[in-house]
């Protein structure tokens, strides 16, 4: 897996596969994981919004102190923010996390699923992380002007993915 500096993603992924949070990572640090050269300062997860896995996640986010970013009262999520499709953007000890209950137009983890693949984290871990080619569609789609600036970038990695796989 290539480098990840700055935040403790990586920490947070393991630490967060240690207790079981079905989740996949989407947006930059998908990309990342899969050897695209940008750069992020937040992580991106969609999580399955059952009340199970809801409590594990919530119990993570405790013990990273993640408190809503931005919002002076620190106040911190609860499972009725995290089993709705909203998104809860916090900050933590390990870095910005945000938690996605749904993406590109109500695709929440069981939608994305299919569209994801498990990375190894080490330590015997792993973790989902969203397809590099479905990451593009859906950043194409948004038509954002930071997701349209990474569009390039983005599709090259896929190429040159798709071509050490053809070799």
């Amino acid at each position: 897996m290539p480098s990840i500096r700055g935040p403790h993603f990586v920490e947070l992924l393991r630490l967060l596969a240690r207790n079981d949070v079905e989740l996949i990572v989407v947006g930059v640090v998908a990309a990342v994981m899969q050897g695209a050269p940008v750069t992020t300062y937040d992580i991106d997860l969609v999580h399955r919004r059952t009340p199970e896995n809801v409590s594990r996640l919530l119990r993570v986010l405790q013990e990273v102190d993640a408190v809503y970013r931005g919002d002076p009262r620190n106040l911190t999520p609860t499972a009725e923010h995290l089993l709705g499709t909203g998104h809860q953007l916090m900050e933590s000890r390990l870095g910005d996390v945000d938690c996605l209950g749904a993406i590109d137009d109500g695709a929440g983890f069981d939608e994305l699923l299919a569209h994801s693949v498990t990375l190894d984290l080490g330590e015997g871990l792993s973790c989902r992380v969203l397809a590099l080619s479905k990451l593009i569609e859906i950043k194409r789609r948004a038509g954002r002007p930071k997701d349209v600036a990474a569009l390039p970038v983005l599709e090259a990695t896929l190429d040159e993915l798709r071509k050490k796989h053809d070799e």
